[in-house]
């Protein structure tokens, strides 16, 4: 079967995103947003009037604030026992706007020289300040399964399994993260988006449409959470936890 070609990078991808929670209390909600589906080896370089509007750092992602991106990621792999060097890997983030950033999921891509895909790395941020990474070795629907190790809401414990579905975007993102317990799915989210290539033209109607995206996405979880607290759902508490090779990340720096 022949390989998908890849996706046009750097694009911007305009999404809607959704959360679903079944157990033990319902709630839903949808928003739009936008992020950036970018090559790690060639990350956008915007006119000089536009750079506030989208920036990357190693930093905000995993591994050593001092290292590349690609240097981080390869470094993750080896820790895994994956052997991967030299081949493109893509990620799909939201950039620093105006200094800020927040990324519930970000994915890597990682893709052999014929650009299929050798693996995948989901690293998934929560509003604490901490980030934790998933390897994934996908199926050739993009799908896979891991263990939850990680806190995110205060109202999920680490329990469960996630059953991913991170196929590698064309012109279009199709992404979705269900979390599964003994004879329950107690929460699902999905992002579904299409894909533009990030001209300056994008990236202005972008910005105006949705301002300060990062600080819009985080507030919007903050905001649902306060709702589940004033409903009385239970706190669980928050565990320590220290993940591989990098301390947590500061939002605003």
């Amino acid at each position: 079967m022949s390989t998908p070609a890849p996706p046009i990078t750097p694009s911007i991808v305009h999404t809607r995103i959704r959360h679903v929670r079944s157990a033990p209390m319902r709630n839903e909600f949808e928003y739009r947003s936008y992020s950036w589906l970018v090559d790690v080896d060639a990350l956008p370089v915007l006119p000089k009037p536009l750079r506030p509007l989208a920036r990357f750092d190693a930093a905000d992602h995993v591994g050593d604030s001092t290292a590349s991106l690609r240097a981080n990621v390869e470094s993750f792999l080896d820790s895994r026992g994956v052997s991967f060097v030299g081949g493109r890997i893509l990620m799909l983030a939201n950039a620093r706007v105006l200094g800020y950033v927040f990324n519930p999921l970000s994915v890597f891509w990682c893709l052999n020289d014929d650009g299929a895909v050798r693996c995948v790395v989901a690293e998934v941020h929560n509003t604490y300040g901490e980030r934790h990474c998933y390897l994934l070795e996908t199926d050739d629907a993009g799908s896979a399964r891991t263990a939850k190790e990680f806190y995110v809401s205060p109202f999920n414990d680490v329990s469960g399994e996630y059953r991913m579905r991170l196929p590698l975007p064309n012109d279009s993102v199709q992404l979705s993260i269900v979390l599964t317990r003994p004879d329950q799915a107690p929460f699902t989210a999905t992002v579904r988006g299409r894909c533009v290539p990030a001209t300056a033209g994008a990236i202005i109607r972008s910005v105006l449409a949705i301002p300060l995206a990062p600080l819009r996405v985080s507030a919007q979880i903050r905001y649902q959470g306060i709702r589940l607290w004033s409903r009385r759902l239970p706190v669980v508490p928050r565990p320590h936890h220290q993940p591989p090779h990098h301390q947590p990340q500061e939002a605003v720096r």
